[in-house]
């Protein structure tokens, strides 16, 4: 467990040691404001129209809710950037044999990369929370509805996190991961779509969509098959990532 989080430590370094990361940050959370102002903008207007309502919707609704929707969207094309590099940029400068031939187990190399893009995304998230959290100063909010939708984000970002990390691992060109990553990643939204369409429409398909999964939680849902989804998911594709790296030291 050492050597895995000693990794871990030294990916998130490498992450901020670039420019890349601190750009990612900086963009995601400049248009995650702005998504978040004019939600609340837009909430406060609205108040004269709730006013004759019974069960009016809230602020956890209107505000809350559709700002973790919007991150989970713009991660879609965000991700990919993240996890390109973990094993295409190493492969690609020569030094992935140097790490497979280190006195640690494929599965250690896999698990420390997956954690320290892990650190990162939590990082992410929680700098996002903290304009939600915000809105309890002078408002009150739905803890449980705000709990799930973090728990959901993360999820789903996880999820985003271990098949850019396998898809990493198929080439040696950064660039072609991300794209790969980011195809996919839109496959599994069409599914979610094509699932929900008419006359076409099937449950196979929303349920093979992480997107259907995500949006239970945004509505305040806790389902424990939504977690284990999650769960096989990311587990999956860490597997075929050690998988590929046992081929690959096996051919070497």
């Amino acid at each position: 467990m050492k050597a895995i989080l000693v990794l871990a430590g030294m990916e998130l370094r490498r992450m901020f040691v670039s420019p890349l990361a601190w750009s990612l940050l900086a963009v995601v959370q400049f248009i995650l404001a702005w998504v978040f102002l004019l939600g609340l903008s837009e909430y406060i207007s609205l108040q004269p129209q709730f006013a004759g309502m019974e069960d009016p919707p809230g602020i956890g609704d209107l505000v809350v809710s559709a700002l973790y929707l919007w991150a989970g969207i713009i991660m879609l094309a965000v991700m990919p950037l993240i996890t390109m590099r973990q094993f295409a940029e190493e492969r690609m400068n020569q030094t992935l044999l140097l790490l497979t031939s280190a006195p640690i187990s494929n599965t250690q190399i896999v698990l420390g990369k997956y954690f320290g893009v892990l650190a990162f995304v939590l990082l992410m998230v929680a700098m996002l929370t903290l304009m939600p959290l915000s809105l309890s100063i002078g408002t009150g909010l739905d803890w449980g509805k705000l709990a799930a939708a973090v728990l959901g984000l993360v999820l789903l970002l996880a999820s985003f996190a271990a098949a850019g990390l396998f898809l990493s691992a198929l080439t040696r060109q950064p660039v072609i991961a991300a794209v790969l990553t980011f195809g996919f990643l839109l496959f599994l939204v069409v599914l979610y779509i094509s699932g929900n369409s008419q006359g076409t429409g099937s449950e196979v398909l929303v349920y093979l969509s992480h997107f259907g999964h995500f949006l239970a939680f945004m509505e305040g849902l806790f389902d424990t098959r939504d977690v284990v989804y999650y769960a096989l998911f990311i587990g999956g594709f860490l597997i075929l990532t050690i998988r590929k790296l046992d081929d690959e030291r096996l051919q070497g």
